[in-house]
């Protein structure tokens, strides 16, 4: 006997394109950048901004920086970040700010948390 054979067409299984990467990869890697090779990345959030005449997004990050010297880079940090300007293909970053600093003495460390508001840049 022979057996009956069974034919099955198989068909390559379409994967969806990757979502492009958002401008917050772009954002949080001239952040860390700016921060130096010390800085700790603790969190990151996005929520949607919004006014009559701009859109965009509110980004919140925290970073921490353990030990003398890296608090002395993240004190570099805080100073510079307000007037940083940043590189963002399509977006402007309209503000950026310190929005909370907790230092601890032992160990010592410093933990940053940044605000920076994000726009879509009409002029492209």
């Amino acid at each position: 006997m022979q057996a009956d054979l069974v034919h099955q067409t198989v068909r390559p299984r379409i994967l969806p394109s990757p979502r492009p990467r958002g401008p917050w990869v772009r954002l949080l890697s001239q952040v860390l950048a700016l921060a130096g090779p010390l800085a700790d990345f603790l969190r990151h959030a996005e929520r949607p901004w919004a006014s009559a005449t701009f859109a965009g997004a509110r980004h919140a990050l925290a970073l921490h920086f353990s030990g003398e010297a890296a608090m002395a880079a993240g004190e570099e940090f805080i100073a510079a970040l307000p007037d940083h300007e940043f590189a963002l293909a399509g977006h402007v970053v309209a503000d950026a700010t310190v929005a909370a600093i907790e230092h601890r003495l032992s160990p010592p460390s410093l933990t940053v948390e940044v605000e920076l508001l994000l726009l879509e840049d009409c002029g492209r």
